[in-house]
């Protein structure tokens, strides 16, 4: 994944935030939201790009993008650096392969262990009843 080419490639909307803030929130955009075509993007390799489609195609937009917003400050900057984080974090998470899963027998003494506890649960709870 090439940072300096997703940097290029994003887009940023700043817009009002919502919540508590009095006259002010009114005023100023604050809230950052980035946009990314990952379908389109060249900072992934093809691979890695199919892996993100698999991994998040629920999160994109109809037409391919991942849209993600910050606004946990009063700061733009510094909602656009932590909407940055955020998305690098989606993405790298998302690029990378799955770990594959080890079929795993169960060995045969434990089996034969669980069988021979409940034989002899079995002989117990039965030795109990009363023979004339």
């Amino acid at each position: 994944m090439d940072i300096e080419q997703l940097q290029r490639e994003v887009s940023y909307t700043a817009t009002t935030s919502s919540g508590a803030g009095g006259q002010h929130v009114n005023k100023v955009a604050t809230r950052v939201q980035v946009e990314l075509d990952v379908e389109n993007s060249t900072a992934f390799t093809n691979p890695e790009r199919e892996r993100i489609l698999e991994s998040i195609g629920n999160r994109l937009t109809k037409d391919g993008r991942l849209q993600l917003s910050s606004q946990d400050t009063r700061s733009q900057a510094t909602n656009k650096e932590r909407v940055f984080q955020k998305l690098l974090d989606v993405l790298n998470t998302a690029r990378k392969p799955k770990k594959v899963r080890k079929k795993r027998r169960t060995p045969a003494h434990v089996k034969r262990k669980r069988l021979n506890d409940k034989k002899k649960h079995g002989e117990k709870k039965s030795n109990r009843n009363f023979r004339y």
